[in-house]
């Protein structure tokens, strides 16, 4: 028979209540660390680039799993004004299997590689007509087909903008700056040496000029002492 709190509520019952406040907890944490392991796609901390018009860039997008992938599917699309125009799509076998990619677009070239879990593409000889967001996508079967998705604007410009060019400017004049002072401090250095160089000459020549007029003096003296002493007769 159940023993009764003074509350009326048995311990039987609130040992059950406890049991399935700890499964709640550990259901939940479960999930917690399922979405922490999931399948994610990244294009880095900077999702959008600004290129100029002519040059080649670099769509950057990588993907991560703690728990590994199987059959990876990726692929690139790009959004032109809502109709969304396949660049390229593959399926990775397993890790550190090079998947075999399809390319849809003649100047798209697939630069990724599974070994470092890069799906990267490259875009070449960009125009105007190429500005807009591209979308990196993968989906990962060994995660109950876990799909995950990040976007990447292209920017395509005729020219730098001003505050490159100005950043640009500063830059170059800060090292022509520091170069200035470098060569003005050897030159400085250089005179100040010359300077001791002839002033130690100075001194080194009044040094053996005073020498020579003490021993010339000393001699001088020395004569005008022997004239000047008197001979003493004999007797």
């Amino acid at each position: 028979m159940a023993s009764v709190d003074s509350t009326g509520s048995s311990v039987s019952g609130r040992l059950r209540s406890g049991d399935l406040l700890h499964t709640g907890l550990a259901v939940a944490l479960l999930l917690g660390v399922w979405r922490v392991a999931g399948l994610e796609v990244s294009v880095g901390k900077v999702p959008h680039l600004e290129a100029l018009n002519g040059s080649t860039v670099l769509l950057p997008c990588t993907y991560s799993s703690c728990i590994g992938i199987s059959r990876l599917y990726f692929n690139w699309h790009y959004d032109d004004n809502g109709t969304m125009q396949k660049l390229c799509e593959a399926v990775i076998p397993m890790e550190g299997v090079e998947p075999k990619v399809s390319v849809y677009h003649e100047r798209v070239e697939f630069v990724g590689s599974s070994k470092t879990n890069n799906i990267s593409i490259l875009l070449w000889n960009i125009t105007f007509d190429d500005e807009g967001q591209y979308i990196c996508f993968a989906r990962n079967p060994k995660e109950k087909d876990r799909n995950h998705s990040a976007a990447y604007t292209l920017i395509v410009v005729d020219q730098l903008k001003e505050a490159e060019s100005t950043l640009t400017v500063i830059i170059v004049s800060v090292l022509g700056g520091v170069i200035g002072l470098a060569i003005f401090g050897m030159v400085i250095k250089g005179l100040v040496v010359q300077f001791l160089l002839k002033d130690d000459d100075k001194n080194k020549e009044c040094l053996v000029s005073s020498g020579n007029d003490n021993t010339e003096n000393g001699v001088t003296g020395a004569k005008a002492d022997n004239k000047g002493t008197p001979k003493t007769p004999k007797a």
